[in-house]
């Protein structure tokens, strides 16, 4: 019987390092109007389609094939990235076509769609929880912090990337799409074990 090889997982986060890169503010809608919810785009749901999309720049630079915009910490990615996540992980994503500040090249929100609740409290380096005394009853129980994130991998299924409940900043891939994109040349996103 052959072996089968364990699933290896990675958070994936905005590369600070590239010399001259580009910062991104909050996604808008295209007439620069405000979004309702800004924070929709990394809940780990599927959702409507916002519309006309555009990404304002906070700080120019060198465009990147990854990075990730405002305050919901939404992913942007340029055509190839978005096709690696297409083909790779179609049941996992959506993507919505947005206009970024001064490119002509199409580039897409990441929205993951599936969330799984997986973060490995004990391997984990320090976890902290908001407490009732923090002043935001409605995210009592989450996890406020964590810092050397470990996740359980025998509570995944089939996700080949997703969102950690309670813990929004994390995106999380496995090694074959990890693998794939960085055989596409992806600039702009770094890739954390976990």
């Amino acid at each position: 019987m052959p072996e089968v090889k364990e699933r290896r997982f990675f958070d994936l986060l905005i590369d600070v390092y590239v010399p001259g890169r580009w910062y991104f503010k909050t996604p808008t809608h295209a007439d620069g109007q405000p979004l309702e919810d800004p924070w929709v785009f990394s809940d780990g749901v599927l959702i409507p389609d916002p519309g006309p999309l555009r990404v304002p720049l906070s700080r120019p630079g060198k465009p990147l094939d990854f990075t990730s915009a405002g305050v919901g910490l939404t992913p942007v990615l340029n055509a190839r990235t978005a096709g690696v996540f297409r083909a790779l992980a179609p049941n996992d994503v959506q993507l919505f076509p947005v206009q970024v500040e001064g490119q002509n090249e199409p580039y897409f929100l990441l929205v993951v769609t599936r969330t799984v609740r997986c973060v490995d409290e004990v391997a984990s380096e320090e976890v902290q929880f908001w407490r009732p005394e923090d002043g935001q009853p409605e995210k009592v129980g989450e996890y406020r912090d964590i810092g050397g994130l470990r996740i359980e991998k025998g509570k995944v299924a089939d996700e080949r990337v997703f969102r950690l409940w309670g813990w929004r900043p994390a995106l999380i891939v496995d090694g074959e799409l990890k693998a794939a994109l960085e055989q596409a040349g992806i600039v702009g996103g770094q890739f954390v074990e976990v």
